[in-house]
């Protein structure tokens, strides 16, 4: 028995249509052909072998990611509450796929352990009076720890830094 032609022009345009992928500007695809990467598509329509190539999309937009407040005890023995703001971007949308399972988590955590190393090496009045130093070692330290997942931190920022309440009690005493 022979199949119509219709139905052979049917199973065709259902398995051209099945490998078509549409990728926005800020996009591109990570193609894997039998678990093996072959290469990354740019924006636009694109098309894959259905079945045997999948696509996995990552965005190269700037990613803004809040950093949790942080325990953190100083060098002179302060405890306090640090919290920052990361600011990065996917610059080799390969290796953020292939190097690190999930590149958000692992910046993430990154991010937490040098704020709390960071912070944690300075003193009070370091940490007070010397923020921009403080954000641009915390940029070069992240930035250098997530470069081999093609990952590139533009800034860091302190955000808030909690004192405890009788350290604040204190300071205003002396003011």
């Amino acid at each position: 028995m022979v199949a119509s032609p219709a139905i052979v022009i049917v199973v065709l345009l259902a398995l051209f249509l099945a490998g078509v992928r549409v990728l926005q500007e800020y996009e591109r695809g990570v193609v894997f052909r039998f678990g093996r990467f072959v290469g990354v598509k740019e924006a636009g329509l694109r098309w894959i072998i259905p079945i045997i190539d999948r696509m996995a999309k990552v965005s190269l937009r700037e990613i803004v990611m809040d950093v949790p407040p942080q325990e953190v005890i100083t060098r002179d023995n302060v405890s306090l509450k640090v919290n920052a703001v990361l600011y990065f971007r996917v610059l080799h949308p390969e290796k953020a796929v292939i190097q690190v399972e999930n590149y958000l988590y692992g910046t993430s955590q990154i991010s937490q352990t040098t704020l709390r190393s960071v912070c944690g090496q300075a003193e009070l009045d370091q940490i007070l009076s010397e923020r921009e130093h403080i954000n641009q070692h915390l940029q070069e330290i992240i930035d250098l720890q997530t470069e081999p997942w093609g990952i590139k931190v533009r800034s860091v920022e302190v955000k808030q830094i909690d004192l405890p309440l009788d350290m604040q009690r204190a300071m205003a005493r002396q003011a």
